[in-house]
């Protein structure tokens, strides 16, 4: 999934970026709360790391605008701020969590993990849409009880369908959820991803709705398991 961060320290989100992207997150990160503000304004991520001491535009007012204009993104307050009137601050301007730096990669990836399934309404637990159950923690997929190996691409397409079970999604939408501004993708990837899934999986798991994208179907047994 494809998340922002935003962080002045150069080492931190360089860390933090580096750390995200092993964790399975495509990251975009930028230095300042205007250029963040701008982002968010024109472009879709899952979720929002925000740190409070930026320049330009503090992370509190950042997420004043973000609230202000009716954007739902989940936002994760990092901060080295440990009072907690700072902490208040963040929850009460919208936050959905809060944690204070130093934090491990780890953690803040499971964080983030959290407060995007609670966007979804959805549980803590594996994501399962008929026989096909995913583990976001792991990222590890099964099919029928059986494990599917997925590579890194495939098995992030396949949850954010499944995250949108029933829904269409264009081929547009998932490109700007599963790649990062610098990715260099190429101009057929999701329909290469789709190929290689079907093949792992059932031509039936992913539909083709032609002229529009590619969906995976309710099958009103779809479920988080704890």
């Amino acid at each position: 999934m494809r998340i922002l961060l935003v962080e002045d320290d150069a080492l931190l989100g360089d860390a933090l970026q580096a750390g995200l992207r092993e964790a399975g997150f495509a990251v975009e990160w930028l230095e300042d709360g205007s250029a963040a503000d701008v982002a968010l304004r024109g472009e879709e991520f899952k979720a929002v790391v925000l740190d409070l001491g930026l320049p330009r535009l503090t992370g509190l007012e950042l997420l004043q605008r973000l609230r202000g204009r009716g954007d739902r993104t989940p936002v994760v307050v990092l901060t080295a701020r440990d009072a907690v009137e700072d902490r208040v601050k963040g929850l009460d301007g919208g936050a959905d969590d809060y944690v204070v730096k130093p934090i491990a990669i780890a953690e803040l990836a499971a964080r983030l993990r959290a407060v995007v399934r609670r966007s979804q309404g959805a549980a803590a637990g594996l994501l399962q849409v008929g026989h096909v159950v995913v583990d976001p923690a792991a990222r590890t997929a099964t099919f029928r009880g059986r494990p599917v190996e997925l590579q890194p691409r495939e098995f992030a397409l396949l949850h954010e369908l499944l995250l949108n079970a029933g829904r269409v999604l264009t081929r547009s939408q998932l490109e700007s959820r599963l790649y990062e501004w610098d990715s260099g993708l190429d101009s057929n990837a999701i329909e290469v991803h789709v190929h290689h899934l079907r093949r792992k999986l059932e031509p039936g798991v992913i539909r083709t709705v032609r002229g529009v994208g590619y969906m995976v179907p309710r099958t009103g047994g779809e479920r988080e398991r704890r």
